[in-house]
This record gives C-alpha cells, sequence and structure tokens, in this order.
C-alpha cells in the first residue's frame, strides 16, 4: 500500500508539501500541487484515517454514550445523530450500558472509553450521571453535549424537552376528556425526566381537584414487561380507574396487551395515555394517544452544538421545544 513518502517521492516534492495537498491546507504552487495529484492516482493512494487525523488535527469522529441498547426510544435518536453527523461528514462511536445495576459506573466507563478513543467531542444521556460527573468528564473532553438531562454547570451544553410540561400536558388531554377516576404507570424514580412529568402531571390533577392520594401509582421501568405486569396489578388491586396514563410508550403498549387479554376494551372502558410519541405508539391496537416530545429536534440541536463547538460549524442551534399531545384511537371520554 503506498504511502504519504511514496506520493512525495513521485511527484519530486517534500513531504510537507505532499502532506499539504493531501490535507488541502496550506498553499502550494498549482503546478505542484498538480504532479503530487499525479502522484496520488498513479499510486491509488488513500491515506489511513490515523494519517487524515495527524494532518487536520481531528478525527472527525464523535462519540455518543447511550444506557442501553434496547427499545424505540434510544434508535431513532442514534439515526438522527448519524444522519447529522454524516451531514458535516463526520461519524459517530457508539458506547452503551447493559442494564441498571452500576447504570452512573457503565456510563463514565463508557464516556472514558469515547474519550479515549480521541473522539473530538462527546454526546451523554443517562440518568445516573451526577453534576460532578459532567464537571469531572468536561475537564478531560470540554466538547460535550448533553441530551434528555439538564446540567446546571453545562447548562447551555443540555438539550432536552420540558418534561414537567408534558406531564401537564398529559393530565390536560385525559381530563378533557372527562376521566377523573385515573391511574399511573411511572418510570424508574432515580430517572430525573420520569420525576419531572408525573410531578407535572399530578400537579395539574390537584389544580383540578383530584388528590394525589386517590390517584393508583404504581412504579415501573419503561419496558413493555413492566406496563404488562403493572396493568396486571393493578387489575388485581381492585383500583377503580376510566383511565391510565403511562410515563413511557413502551409500559403503554405492554398495559394495552395485557387489557386485551383481560377482556379489557380500549378506549371504551378504560382509556391509555403513553409519552414520548414513538413509532410504537403509531402502530399498537388501537393506535396509542400519546405526549409528543420532539426527540429529533432535540437531537439534531445537540449535534449542532457540538459540532459548532468541535468544528467552528456555524449550524443553527434551536432551543425551544414545545410539547403536545398526538391524538389517536386509544383516549376517549369514559364510559357511563
Amino acid at each position: 500500500m503506498a504511502t504519504i513518502k511514496d506520493v512525495a517521492r513521485l511527484a519530486g516534492v517534500g513531504l510537507g508539501t505532499a502532506s499539504r495537498v493531501v490535507s488541502g491546507k496550506g498553499s502550494v504552487a498549482p503546478a505542484t500541487a498538480q504532479r503530487v495529484q499525479k502522484a496520488i492516482e498513479q499510486l491509488n493512494f488513500r491515506p489511513s484515517h490515523a494519517a487524515r487525523s495527524l494532518l487536520s488535527g481531528s478525527t472527525q469522529m464523535v462519540g455518543v454514550y447511550i444506557p442501553l441498547l434496547k427499545g424505540t426510544f434510544y434508535t431513532p435518536i442514534l439515526q438522527a445523530i448519524d444522519s447529522t453527523l454524516r451531514a458535516s461528514r463526520c461519524y459517530m462511536v457508539v458506547a452503551f450500558g447493559h442494564g441498571l445495576d452500576d447504570e452512573r459506573q457503565q456510563a463514565l466507563e463508557g464516556a472514558r472509553f469515547l474519550i479515549d478513543r480521541d473522539c473530538d467531542g462527546l454526546i451523554v444521556m443517562g440518568n445516573s450521571l451526577l453534576e460532578k460527573d459532567i464537571v469531572a468528564l468536561g475537564r478531560q473532553q470540554p466538547n460535550i453535549v448533553v441530551l434528555n438531562r439538564v446540567f446546571e454547570s453545562i447548562s447551555e451544553q443540555c438539550f432536552s424537552a420540558d418534561h414537567t410540561q408534558g406531564g401537564i400536558c398529559a393530565a390536560q388531554a385525559l381530563l378533557s376528556k372527562g376521566h377523573r377516576r385515573i391511574a399511573v404507570i411511572g418510570g424508574l424514580r432515580t430517572s430525573p425526566d420520569n420525576v419531572a412529568r408525573i410531578a407535572g402531571f399530578m400537579a395539574e390533577l390537584a389544580r383540578h381537584g383530584i388528590a394525589a392520594d386517590s390517584v393508583p401509582m404504581l412504579e415501573s421501568d419503561f419496558s413493555p414487561e413492566g406496563g404488562w405486569a403493572s396493568a396486571q396489578a393493578l387489575l388485581a388491586s381492585g383500583a377503580r380507574f376510566t383511565a391510565l396514563f403511562c410515563a413511557n410508550d413502551e409500559m403503554a403498549v405492554g398495559a394495552l396487551a395485557h387489557f386485551q387479554q383481560a377482556g379489557i376494551a380500549v378506549p371504551g372502558q378504560v382509556s391509555v395515555l403513553g409519552y414520548d410519541d414513538t413509532q410504537t405508539a403509531e402502530f399498537s391496537a388501537p393506535r396509542l394517544t400519546s405526549v409528543h416530545i420532539p426527540l429529533r429536534e432535540v437531537t439534531v440541536a445537540g449535534v449542532h452544538c457540538l459540532l459548532n463547538r468541535c468544528y467552528d460549524a456555524g449550524l443553527p442551534v434551536e432551543r425551544d421545544f414545545p410539547v403536545g399531545v398526538t391524538w389517536r384511537a386509544s383516549v376517549a371520554p369514559p364510559p357511563p
């Protein structure tokens, strides 16, 4: 395989001149550049990634850490990151966790792995990281962006929808249909975005005279299995409710499946409302009404911010991410 030295030797120029032609940086006389280009074509020279990095001073790679490579939440986010990076001729290197045990340690190890790969910047997701963790990572890699969390120390580098408002929207949606007996399947209490949406939901119910202690609530793990088990537990408890709010779409789909098995009609007997408005919601049976979180817009804004920090790209960075409700077939007025 030809090297840059072979190119320089064939073109009759110095190594530095050949490097400037390959990198496109620095001035080279047109005739000289033409000789170097001819040598490159004759030798079928292709610079290695490491060589390009040395020439340009960057790897054109961005590290991405996600807590779990599973489900319908993270996949669209990764797709949005990849397509946005490729538009700027950059690529992503992904590290991910493998479960809830030692989640914080997994996140720290994943982020450090990406930093050790000489990534030009870092995109991080994860509920377990602390403010001091972000500060420590920032000392190793200042080009860091956080999605779906807000840390005070780097608030301008954090991108998230307003999940408290998302919870308020969820409550308003069910109240607007006349529901007063409402149950909740929440996510993990260690998840800040879940805490925010449940707090917003309960506050809006309280504003309409529905006390928190009258709302049956179970905590689950954001999975379809968790939604199934929680719906089963709610029915077994004898709780009376005409509507169920689930803190994400996957748990809502699990609940829908259990209601179908139990012979409970949705929305004829119980309305079900999800959260995130992922692709899962579009193709459930019945199709799931869900709080729409603009995940793609949040993600693209975060990637643009990182590209601007890494490469002075001058890309637009959105900061306003409105939430709302996507109405489908799973929510209706309560039965008479």
